[in-house]
């Protein structure tokens, strides 16, 4: 019967629950017993499998193209009909195994995590999920729609981005205050979507019995490894450790360009006059040479990438109407990962080609994992397979390797990422702080001028180094423009805590490069069969907060740069 389910008809897509539900029912109501529970745990699998590959699938199509009012429809309907039959379904799995008291062989962590979800499910909450989806719709239709005249053509703020590059300062100032007014348009559109999104977020967390979003939201996120707490020890080691080391940054950039103060748009020019890098001109260029740089670091790494140019699981190139950011998701029933992202010539899209290439490579090292229950993983770790990846191939972006650089401009290239990497670490903080902020101060953030003072404190705090002076309300609204606040609350410490991670990765790389891929790919193929401290472990880091740990891959990162 669930032999269907590896392999769907073409119209699988248009699937209604009614083809879903016979499948669910004979799992919920088949005989479970120490003797059954193998075959039905790769039964319930294969479920879980179709259903992700559905979902991932709708979400691709509105999001490779978010004007295309079929795929639209076509995903808001198995939103409203299939999204929450399925996670009642899956809660009455999740509860039946439980119940049964059996144990099967590397089911910890899953067990645990079904615990958190029998503790945080309600029935009257689905349909309120269903709706938090679709308000992430809407935030990506907003962006999706901001394009200016620029040089006489109608272009996305993403494809500005390249002019942020140029040794014109002048047009480099008009470019961003135009990006900033077309921003600033969508003030009040922002502000009603959030307040709409908090309000929702407010009910489903009172509906579970929590006192706010931030305790419901840990819960789901199954975080047992650490805690708020641990989250303000982490902000406070980076302002610590981190802000003096981006203020040198910034101060250094502000010298070599050799102005009075530094301004916004003044972050992403080579501050030696140096053209900006163009790594690339086609988009097949680009898939090529990336292949080449992930070969150098793994053979194995590259073959894999090498199947998803040859199969057609690359959405890479910025167009209008395509969503904002980046992604890698996967489509289980292929045991195929898929990239998208926006790319518009910059070194910026190598780095995020690297990057989602580490989750796809999760993706496909977990694949032999037997159960699907197995194969995710935190997303903390999740973000060390991404991460760790972007510094993995570091040292193999010259075309000595197959790459995109020369060797001059392959030091350039990386010594950026140590620099951005570095200063990622301050605005994570921010990102971070004022979600802890609002879902524990609710009636001040119903308010959006208060959002705006909230953001605005911490960025002064974190942000040092930039002079903001009459821009005051683009630094304000900065939040509106980060859109984890909106779709992914409280998914975003995860960036800097695996960025940690991934720098004593890289670390261990500078010792013993083989040794150190060979741990991290060992440590991808364990999916979420152990916690995160095991998953650090097994990749040869060490899960931390605290200013010594931050403190000693940032000094490594500092004297690279010679700071």
């Amino acid at each position: 019967m669930f032999r269907e389910l590896k392999n769907p008809p073409a119209d699988f897509l248009d699937w209604k629950w009614e083809k879903f539900e016979p499948y669910a029912r004979d799992l919920i109501e088949r005989p479970l017993t120490a003797a059954t529970v193998d075959e039905w745990l790769r039964d319930w699998s294969d479920l879980g499998d179709a259903l992700e590959e559905l979902f991932s699938r709708l979400n691709v199509a509105v999001t490779v193209n978010t004007a295309d009012e079929e795929a639209e429809a076509r995903f808001r309907a198995a939103l409203d009909e299939i999204y929450p039959q399925a996670m009642a379904a899956d809660q009455k799995l999740k509860a039946r195994l439980l119940q049964s008291g059996l144990k099967p062989a590397r089911f910890e962590i899953p067990l645990r995590n079904y615990r958190d979800d029998a503790e945080l499910f309600r029935e009257e909450n689905l349909p309120l999920l269903s709706e938090e989806q679709k308000l992430g719709l809407e935030y990506d239709q907003i962006a999706g729609k901001q394009t200016v005249e620029w040089d006489g053509k109608e272009v996305t703020l993403t494809q500005l981005r390249p002019v942020y590059q140029e040794t014109d300062r002048t047009r480099r100032e008009q470019a961003w205050r135009l990006a900033a007014e077309r921003q600033l348009a969508d003030r009040e559109a922002f502000n009603d979507l959030w307040v709409r999104f908090f309000k929702l977020r407010q009910q489903i967390a009172a509906n579970a019995g929590k006192p706010d979003f931030r305790a419901y939201r840990w819960v789901q996120f199954h975080r047992h490894d650490y805690s708020p707490a641990d989250c303000q020890t982490f902000r406070d080691a980076i302002e610590q450790v981190i802000v003096p080391i981006a203020a040198k940054i910034y101060e250094k950039r502000r010298r070599q360009l050799g102005l009075t103060s530094l301004r916004p748009w003044d972050l992403d020019v080579d501050p030696q006059g140096l053209p900006p890098l163009r790594p690339y001109q086609t988009i097949d260029e680009l898939k090529h040479k990336t292949s080449a740089v992930f070969h150098a670091v793994d053979d194995t790494l590259g073959g894999y990438f090498d199947t998803m140019i040859r199969e057609n699981l690359l959405d890479l190139e910025n167009r209008k109407n395509k969503a904002p950011g980046g992604y890698c998701t996967a489509f289980p029933i292929q045991q195929r990962p898929f990239i998208f992202m926006n790319a518009v010539g910059l070194h910026d899209d190598v780095q995020t080609l690297l990057h989602e290439g580490g989750h796809s490579f999760h993706v496909f090292e977990a694949a032999s994992l037997p159960l699907g229950q197995l194969r995710g993983s935190p997303i903390e770790f999740a973000e060390v397979a991404s991460m760790g990846m972007e510094f993995l191939a570091g040292p193999y972006l010259s075309q000595q390797h197959g790459g995109f650089y020369s060797e001059a401009d392959a030091r350039r290239a990386f010594d950026e990422h140590l620099e951005r990497s570095l200063l990622f670490w301050p605005y994570m903080a921010v990102v971070d702080g004022f979600q802890h902020w609002a879902y524990t101060h609710p009636e001040d953030a119903l308010n959006p001028a208060a959002c705006d003072e909230a953001w605005d404190a911490l960025w002064q705090r974190f942000m040092v180094g930039v002079d903001w002076s009459g821009l005051e309300d683009v630094r304000r609204t900065g939040w509106h423009r980060k859109l984890h606040i909106f779709q992914i609350p409280f998914y975003y410490v995860e960036y800097g805590l695996a960025q940690l991670g991934a720098g004593q990765v890289w670390r261990n790389a500078l010792n013993d490069q083989a040794a150190a891929v060979s741990a991290y790919r060992s440590a991808l193929a364990l999916g979420n069969s152990v916690g995160l401290p095991q998953l650090f472990s097994a990749a040869g880091a060490r899960f931390a907060f605290d200013a010594a740990t931050l403190g000693s891959v940032a000094q490594l990162m500092a004297e690279r740069l010679e700071l």
